[in-house]
């Protein structure tokens, strides 16, 4: 793990959020890895084992995530504004569209006449 940071500066806090982001950042490329396997692989046992494996990483990843959400600003609101959503990821904004999914609309710039 790098930090751009002296070690010293930086709290306990902010290491275990460095540490997570580390591990999520991993857990993610493990996620890439297994899902490329179950893709390329024609033994059907062997593709069991590695979506398997995929899951795992999955439910890792979200652990380390919802781990984020609750201990570094930001995440929380991030993650209620955008998660569970319907229509475009794009449209959905604060004070914009409803993060229901009801009723979402398009961003625009106006008349551009």
């Amino acid at each position: 793990m790098a930090y751009t940071e002296p070690y010293d500066a930086i709290d306990e806090k902010t290491r275990d959020i460095s540490r997570a982001i580390t591990s999520l950042r991993e857990e993610l490329e493990a996620v890439d890895w297994y899902n490329q396997r179950v893709n390329t692989t024609k033994d059907p046992d062997l593709k069991g084992i590695m979506a398997h494996n995929r899951d795992e990483e999955i439910e890792h990843a979200v652990m380390t995530l919802e781990w984020l959400r609750r201990n570094m600003d930001g995440w929380d609101h991030e993650l209620k504004t955008y998660l569970f959503t319907s229509g475009s990821v794009l449209d959905v904004e604060e004070g914009g569209a409803a993060t229901s999914g009801a009723g979402v609309s398009s961003l625009s710039i106006g008349d551009l006449k």
